[in-house]
């Protein structure tokens, strides 16, 4: 159904190809996961299917790629469209229509098909993917998750024979991301649909998989083979893969089931480590470990790479003695909805927060109104004292800073560097301390390169060295690890782990439970707009089926929550 034979990919203005004998085939009816580090052309090798590479980006593209049989070189995207549905990395940048069942039916209106297929098809895709509920609702009101599961719904209306899916549960919650990918397995396995899908979130998708390629490094070419076999090479693999790894087990499972079968008899060596036994590890979780609400002794940096930030004379946290941000009976409604209510929270210096929750709970809406971009409509925020939207931004810039979902609104310059230089001077940070944040986030990104050409991990990693450069004592990230593969979220990890052990508050909205249980001291569950849940990490993802990160299901009952820490335990 695909088919690359010896493609390569030059851009404009590049000193090599991004991409370079590429040469697989993705037969009919099956799923096929791209996986490889960050900027290593994952997008670009699904752009090359679509034809938007090179009738759109522009560039030069060698080789042949085959659609269903068509020539992409010769077809340009619109001549393919009745075969070949493409979902971006960016929700936004795929909307035509300004209302969620405009949207569904919009792809059927340009191939002409009949208003009453139309409405059939419209009305089964807003079953599959939940979004019943949001059928009338504007498209610019919906959290980010909700646009994903329309983006991926307006794709699936047309019924094409290929599906293009650059990385289609990034912004999902763990339920909606099993419901996507389940419907996904189901057009494969009942209609024959080809998928070719990119994903960093491997713990997600890998066992959907029917095959893998792996492009491991930039402009060498992929490897191709089953899951358990790339992944047993792979730089970029799941944590249930990583602990495979480490506990020896052949074959590797790819799934928490498989193992659990085998962990028997590593559950029983962590049994014997000190400080540890069935009833659970909470103090086995070393720099991680969970502290109780508004314990303000922040934890141990531990990073071995030299450290990403300096010291200042007089450090953030000492401008403000009292707790870096409060929220009391908080309530916020937008139009007809109430997005928040009777919020209370508090979050202190050196204390990082995870606030998690199904798409549309109000994780977004919160960290909004912290950065003063929303009026409480009932209820008092304060942040370092103060309340932020009756704050000028010039001097609540220098007490919280917001990384949004689309870190392109934070980038305006031509060039990287500009942007470095400009963050630079807006922080009145020493000169290449943003560029020094970017090469430990995200090595490789040249100074003369467009942010408009970055990928989304790429674009991210720019995004969060131009907050921190400020280094604000409370920071905000709204899925920060959105496009990031396993080694950039590391550095990420570390770099913010650093942060609050200087004294900085984090607060982060994420549906990355591997990140929550890596990095959070307390996790805030949101649900319609009310907490539901608030307490240490360890306790509060243990007992959530949805929540819990892949080592907490196949080790319990112990109470093990990441990789680094068994692999701390067994020495």
């Amino acid at each position: 159904m695909i088919r690359f034979e010896q493609v390569g990919v030059t851009y404009d203005g590049a000193a090599e190809p991004t991409v370079r004998d590429v040469d697989f085939e993705v037969p009919e009816g099956e799923l096929v996961l791209l996986v490889g580090p960050s900027g290593v052309g994952k997008s670009t090798v699904l752009g090359a299917v679509s034809g938007l590479v090179p009738h759109f980006t522009g560039g030069t593209l060698s080789g042949r790629v085959t659609v269903a049989g068509r020539d992409t070189r010769t077809h340009k995207p619109r001549e393919l469209a009745d075969v070949v549905g493409t979902v971006g990395q960016d929700p936004l940048a795929h909307f035509v229509t300004d209302t969620v069942e405009d949207e569904l039916a919009y792809g059927m209106e340009s191939l002409g098909l009949a208003p009453e297929v139309m409405r059939r098809r419209v009305e089964e895709t807003l079953d599959l993917l939940g979004l019943a509920g949001l059928r009338d609702r504007p498209i610019a009101t919906l959290s980010g998750g909700q646009r994903q599961r329309v983006a991926i719904g307006s794709v699936l209306t047309p019924h094409p024979q290929v599906l293009v899916l650059d990385e289609p549960t990034s912004a999902l919650d763990p339920a909606a991301a099993e419901e996507v990918l389940a419907v996904l397995q189901r057009l494969v396995h009942d209609l024959g649909t080809t998928v070719l899908m990119a994903e960093h979130r491997l713990e997600r998708v890998i066992h959907y998989a029917d095959r893998v390629v792996l492009l491991p490094t930039p402009g060498a070419p992929p490897v191709t083979g089953t899951p358990a076999d790339i992944m047993s090479i792979s730089p970029v693999h799941p944590p249930v893969v990583a602990l495979g790894r480490l506990a020896g087990w052949s074959p590797l499972p790819l799934t928490v089931r498989d193992a659990r079968r085998k962990a028997g008899d590593l559950r029983e060596r962590l049994a014997l480590t000190a400080g540890n036994g069935a009833a659970g590890a909470t103090g086995r979780v070393g720099a991680t470990a969970p502290r109780e609400h508004g314990q303000t002794t922040p934890p141990p940096a531990t990073s071995t790479t030299g450290r990403l930030f300096r010291r200042r004379t007089k450090t953030t946290t000492e401008t403000h003695a009292g707790p870096a941000a409060t929220a009391h009976g908080l309530t916020v409604r937008r139009a007809t909805r109430t997005a928040l209510r009777d919020i209370d929270i508090t979050v202190t210096p050196g204390e990082t927060i995870a606030l998690m929750g199904r798409n549309g709970a109000g994780k977004s809406t919160l960290l909004n109104t912290f950065v003063g971009l929303l009026e409480p409509t009932a209820g008092t925020v304060t942040v370092g004292g103060r309340t932020p939207h009756r704050t000028p931004p010039r001097d609540l810039i220098r007490h919280v800073g917001l990384v949004p979902q689309e870190p392109r609104d934070l980038l305006y310059a031509d060039t990287v560097a500009a942007e470095c230089t400009a963050a630079d001077q807006d922080a009145g940070a020493s000169p290449g301390t943003c560029r020094t944040l970017l090469d430990r986030l995200l090595p490789g990104i040249a100074d003369d390169t467009h942010p408009r050409d970055l990928s989304e991990g790429q674009c991210l990693a720019l995004a969060l060295a131009v907050v921190l450069a400020a280094r604000p004592p409370l920071l905000l990230l709204d899925e920060p690890t959105r496009g990031l593969d396993y080694a950039a979220k590391a550095r990420l990890v570390t770099a913010l782990r650093e942060l609050a052990a200087e004294g900085h508050a984090l607060v982060l909205a994420t549906h990355d439970v591997e990140l929550a249980a890596e990095i959070a001291h307390r996790v805030v569950l949101l649900a319609e707009g009310e907490v539901i849940a608030d307490g240490p990490t360890a306790e509060t993802v243990v007992s959530s089926p949805s929540f819990a990160p892949q080592v907490t299901k196949i080790l319990a009952p112990q109470r093990w929550l990441t990789v680094s820490q068994v692999r701390e335990a067994l020495g």
